[in-house]
């Protein structure tokens, strides 16, 4: 009996799926905890459904993601911070403040632990940062961190 599962089942699959299981297993076990249902036209044409709809939300995801990489790509994003004994930078620039100058300056949405940085920023000057804005998609974009007041 081909069946379409409605939550993951260990040893059978995941959620979503279409699989063929012996009838007595189907009735006895899944169906009475509507851990999955029979596989009729409806259920399929759900199933095909919710795949195009999965399908389109990842296209539209990427389109944005490249749209993004592309405005950032070679971008140099400005950061002021204190300065310490010696002109050196008082504490570090992190990546959420990144995060928040990118929203600041260029309106983008960035989660702080998809930036990549090579180093720590502890001093003043200009740094490499790499932003992964979805899998496969990223811009690199220099930080450079001036003193308050420059």
């Amino acid at each position: 009996m081909k069946v379409v599962l409605l939550q993951d089942i260990k040893g059978s699959g995941k959620k979503g799926e279409l699989i063929n299981v012996s009838d007595g297993y189907a009735r006895n076990f899944l169906f009475p905890r509507k851990l999955a249902k029979q596989a009729d036209a409806q259920a399929l044409n759900e199933l095909k459904n919710a795949a195009e709809s999965r399908q389109f939300k990842i296209d539209t995801d990427t389109a944005k993601a490249k749209e993004n990489a592309a405005m950032l790509e070679g971008k140099t994003l400005k950061l002021t911070g204190k300065a310490g004994k010696g002109g050196k930078l008082f504490g570090s620039v992190t990546s959420k403040e990144i995060a928040a100058g990118l929203k600041k300056e260029f309106n983008i949405d960035v989660d702080k632990r998809k930036i990549v940085l090579e180093t720590d920023i502890k001093s003043f000057g200009t740094f490499n940062a790499e932003v992964k804005l979805y899998t496969g998609i990223s811009a690199n974009v220099k930080v450079m961190v001036q003193e308050e007041g420059n």
